[in-house]
């Protein structure tokens, strides 16, 4: 129950903010920018392991040299760091977004999730059901018994037995390849590869999740409580760990399932989900200035629809499923920087009409391109792109001769600063919201973040004045020149929320 009432500055996220890339800790920081090896703690207490003591035991003698030497390091880098920020025009992202987090990110760890073991047991035994199933499927289709979970296994039953590919790639010990990645793009050729790929997503549900999250809670308040990274991701997102919601499934239905079991902290709350709508389509549009892109977003109709309408060149209502689905998948697939080569595998079509499709959405949305040429020639020069609010995002690779590498840095250049400017937003929205709940005095919380999404846990008579506020807070984050919208759902559960 301390609360800090002065500024307060954080070295590893002012570094964090230079040199994103890099690694932030203070020893790391001391050797770079101080040219100083300080005391390391394995000296006090022995190495990482069981083995290891506790701070605790050390004498006061020997361990006023490490505290004192931490604390003079920490102002030491401060008077450095700070002064590159400011060179770097970097003080506000700093001072306005990061640093404000700190303290809600805590909060968030600190309130935790409640999570409902039953439900996620009952799902664990419907997993194992299916996947006893599938075993037999893909046992069948192999003719014979082996371990699905063994790649070496695995690659002599696909490569040698079945012979299904005549391109086999190998591994750097000499065995087949069999990732995800290889078996996604051969998955046609037989019926046993669709099944080995479900089997694996079933599987790895069910040790990540339904397995390890109640292994998790803690027994103190019967909750989960993540930890949320500000410094992990070169982009800006958030990431979380122990355990990473970030990575929970969405898009499939089994996936989704997991989120049934994250549930309100108790009968007087209900959980709250608000997420953006399609945020880093609505930043091309505002970022590249493109006009038939902004008025899209501004009169308020289905993307999707409007962009398959102007490619194939027909009116809103004659656009078919089939080519909204296209359209999608452009739509999505442009501003990641995708090939022909690659929208024509990920639509299965042939490469001639995926390169008519990208030429098309060009010619619907020519300001798209120029956006996208434009940022690449910013790295090229500069070596790094920059998001609405400043923040960095470091391309070494930009002028790079090896075309595969320099084609994944272009990709970057082009994505960073939609993906760091979301990232930047939600971070604003957050710091706004909180600071409405403590100053109306309310009792619901914030929870969690998840990309683009924000999870409440609202106390019922307050459940209306929430969703205001989170919703005003998160469409008017930052001015664009495209409305942001915002969905916003309540539930019983995380998915009936979403």
């Amino acid at each position: 129950d301390i609360h800090l009432g002065g500024k307060f500055f954080d070295t590893m996220i002012a570094h964090y903010l230079i040199q994103p890339e890099l690694r932030h800790n203070l020893n790391y920081l001391a050797e770079s920018y101080l040219h100083y090896k300080p005391v390391s703690i394995e000296e006090l207490i022995g190495k990482k392991g069981t083995e290891q003591g506790n701070m605790r035991d050390v004498p006061l003698e020997i361990i006023k040299d490490y505290a004192c030497e931490d604390a003079d390091l920490t102002w030491q880098l401060y008077q450095l760091l700070t002064e590159k920020l400011n060179k770097l025009d970097l003080v506000n992202l700093a001072e306005i977004i990061e640093f404000p987090l700190i303290g809600i990110l805590a909060m968030m760890e600190i309130s935790g999730v409640m999570l409902d073991i039953s439900s996620l047991q009952q799902y664990g035994k419907e997993l194992g059901r299916d996947l006893d199933i599938l075993e037999k499927e893909i046992i069948e289709h192999a003719g014979e018994k082996f371990n699905i979970s063994s790649p070496k296994q695995l690659g002599e039953i696909l490569f040698e037995k079945l012979k299904i590919s005549s391109d086999i790639k190998r591994t750097k010990t000499k065995m087949y390849a069999t990732s995800e990645d290889v078996l996604s793009k051969i998955s046609d050729q037989h019926p046993i590869i669709p099944k080995v790929l479900e089997y694996r997503t079933l599987k790895k549900l069910l040790s990540t999740y339904v397995d390890a999250l109640p292994r998790m809670i803690k027994p103190k308040t019967g909750k989960l409580h993540t930890s949320f990274n500000q410094t992990i991701t070169s982009t800006g997102r958030l990431s979380s760990n122990n355990p990473n919601l970030q990575n929970i499934p969405v898009r499939e239905e089994r996936g989704r399932e997991i989120r049934k079991a994250f549930v309100p902290s108790d009968s007087n709350h209900v959980l709250l989900s608000a997420d953006y709508n399609q945020i880093e389509l609505r930043l091309m549009a505002h970022m590249s200035g493109d006009m038939n892109i902004q008025n899209a977003f501004k009169n308020r109709e289905d993307i999707h629809r409007s962009t398959a309408a102007k490619i194939f060149n027909v009116s809103p209502d004659e656009v078919t499923r089939e080519m909204r689905g296209r359209a999608k998948t452009a739509n999505f697939g442009i501003i990641y920087g995708i090939s022909a080569f690659g929208l024509s595998q990920r639509l299965n079509i042939s490469r001639a009409e995926a390169k008519e499709l990208i030429d098309g959405y060009f010619r619907s949305y020519p300001l798209v391109r120029h956006y996208m040429e434009k940022s690449i020639q910013f790295a090229k020069e500069n070596g790094y792109v920059v998001t609405l609010l400043g923040r960095r995002r470091y391309l070494q690779d930009i002028n790079s001769h090896n075309a595969v590498v320099r084609g994944f840095a272009e990709r970057n250049a082009i994505n960073a600063p939609l993906q760091g400017s979301a990232a930047d937003i939600i971070k604003i929205a957050m710091i706004n919201i909180h600071k409405r709940i403590i100053d109306n005095n309310l009792k619901s919380k914030m929870i969690l973040q998840v990309h683009d999404e924000l999870v409440f846990d609202v106390y019922k008579p307050e459940l209306e004045e929430i969703k205001e506020i989170v919703v005003q807070e998160m469409e008017h984050a930052y001015p664009l020149n495209v409305p942001l919208v915002v969905d916003c759902s309540v539930g019983n559960n995380w998915l009936e929320a979403h």
